[in-house]
């Protein structure tokens, strides 16, 4: 209603800048999912369409996400191979995206979105980290060239599979392609980072890096040196998929436990995001809204050959620097897409997937969040062992293990702060009537004859006993304590509940 022509220029510029950004990220990110390219650019056309007519959040920017696009890629790649069954793989990719789109649209109109909060902060600093790491490694196949790479994802298979192939697989060519425009976009990212009025040269510098290379590689001919390009990306707007999407068989209880998965980790990011600059702009985020509106375009994303979609980061964080002010942005991102897919797809052909690999691993570098890491283990250790747990799982075994570890240790720490209620003994402070918890105020001191002990969280059945066993060994300890020293008998107990209410 108050949409004026100064906020449509901030929106346009915005949408062109990530635009830039999301052409070359899409064509990669499909690749991380097992599919053909288009299908990324597909994804980047109507799921923001949907958003932006539904959705709460200004700033979000939506798309494929890196973090996502592997774990569907390994999820569905569990179920069917993408060589040997391509038909059947792209058939339960559309039917895991109907049935993400489901469970999401569902929490939403139940509201039901307390359920991803299940998930701690500390889980997903650890389970992003992982996947980010995941990722870097799994494009050593396309900036190294090596044609025969394993289909595992952990770091021990993937190291060795590029070890196995120093001597006869490495391709210089690539190498060279791979490592130079790495270190290009990386420069770019540090320059955006340095100076924030600059955010627009880490945004185009990945299509400017693939303008480069392709032409580089037409005008040298480096395919034929053994150099491995996009080739084909196929041409027009998005066809129907309604037909291919499963409803009867074995695979819809496939299609569904992946989607369930992968919708709720992508709900997680889509919300962890908008709530992030949501803050930033001082305005409020509808979580229950968000969740409809992402289901919705995720359903309408599996009937027009779309795969899972979210909020991307790397790219909002560009959109919310370039200045957007509303979801209009993603229209105008979505009509460059469209452009794109009518237009300029042909012009790819010639593309290294060594700068793609390039340009996903300058994508998820930032995913490596150390520094809330580190913080994590100064606040709570308990938490930060759910943080390295989920990294560690997803590294060393599989994105499916670091994600049920990450959910395993979010629960059980639950569990214990409920099973084990916080509790304090507390004392007077000298010279006022204010009581605090001695082992926090070492100058607090006893009151004679008294035990003051507080209860920090509700009391339920089951942790009424422990309550009452912590209470029990205290008047205890309190009592031996006045003994040996000569001091009054305890008197009385008194239990400070005020935090349970």
């Amino acid at each position: 209603r108050d949409y004026s022509l100064s906020k449509f220029k901030g929106d346009l510029i915005a949408g062109l800048t990530i635009a830039s950004l999301c052409i070359p990220q899409d064509i990669g990110y499909s690749k991380l999912a097992n599919l053909d390219p288009q299908y990324g650019l597909y994804s980047s056309f109507i799921p923001p369409l949907i958003y932006a007519a539904m959705g709460s959040s200004r700033d979000i920017a939506i798309g494929p996400v890196a973090v996502v696009s592997l774990l569907i890629g390994s999820l569905l790649q569990a179920e069917v191979d993408h060589v040997k069954n391509k038909e059947e793989y792209m058939r339960l990719a559309f039917t895991a995206t109907f049935f993400a789109g489901i469970t999401q649209a569902a929490l939403g109109f139940l509201r039901l979105g307390f359920l991803i909060e299940f998930l701690s902060h500390a889980a997903i600093v650890g389970f992003m980290g992982g996947a980010a790491i995941t990722i870097a490694l799994q494009q050593l196949k396309y900036v190294l060239g090596i044609a025969n790479f394993t289909r595992k994802t952990d770091i021990v298979s993937v190291m060795e599979s590029v070890w196995r192939s120093v001597h006869h697989g490495w391709n210089w060519q690539t190498i060279v392609i791979g490592v130079s425009f790495l270190v290009f976009l990386l420069f770019a990212k540090y320059i955006g980072k340095k100076n924030r009025k600059l955010f627009w040269v880490p945004a185009i510098a990945p299509i400017i890096s693939v303008i480069l290379a392709t032409f580089f590689v037409y005008i040298t001919r480096a395919d034929k040196q053994g150099v491995q390009i996009v080739k084909h990306i196929e041409q027009g707007i998005n066809p129907s998929s309604v037909h291919k999407i499963y409803f009867t068989g074995p695979f819809v209880a496939k299609g569904f436990k992946i989607g369930v998965v992968c919708g709720i980790v992508g709900l997680t990011e889509a919300v962890a995001i908008g709530r992030t600059f949501a803050a930033m702009k001082d305005y409020q985020l509808d979580g229950n809204k968000e969740m409809v509106a992402l289901g919705t375009m995720n359903i309408v994303g599996s009937m027009t050959s779309c795969y899972v979609t979210t909020g991307s980061f790397s790219r909002s964080a560009v959109n919310f620097m370039a200045g957007c002010k509303t979801p209009v942005s993603n229209v105008v991102m979505s009509v460059v897409v469209l452009l794109t897919l009518l237009v300029i797809t042909p012009l790819f052909k010639y593309t290294p997937n060594a700068i793609l690999g390039s340009i996903i691993i300058s994508a998820v570098i930032g995913l490596v969040d150390y520094e809330a890491a580190i913080l994590i283990w100064k606040v709570d250790k308990l938490d930060f062992i759910a943080c390295m747990g989920a990294f560690f799982g997803v590294v060393f075994v599989s994105v499916e293990i670091g994600l049920l570890i990450a959910v395993a240790i979010s629960f059980a720490k639950i569990l214990l702060q409920v099973t084990r209620p916080r509790t304090a003994l507390l004392g007077n402070l000298p010279g006022t009537t204010i009581y605090r918890n001695i082992s926090q105020y070492p100058e607090a001191k006893l009151t004679p004859g008294v035990v003051i002990v507080r209860v920090d969280s509700a009391i339920y059945f089951s942790n009424s006993n422990y309550v009452r066993e912590r209470i029990l060994r205290w008047l205890t300890d309190e009592e031996d304590r006045a003994k040996a020293l000569g001091l009054p008998k305890i008197s009385s107990l008194i239990v400070e509940m005020s935090p349970v209410w």
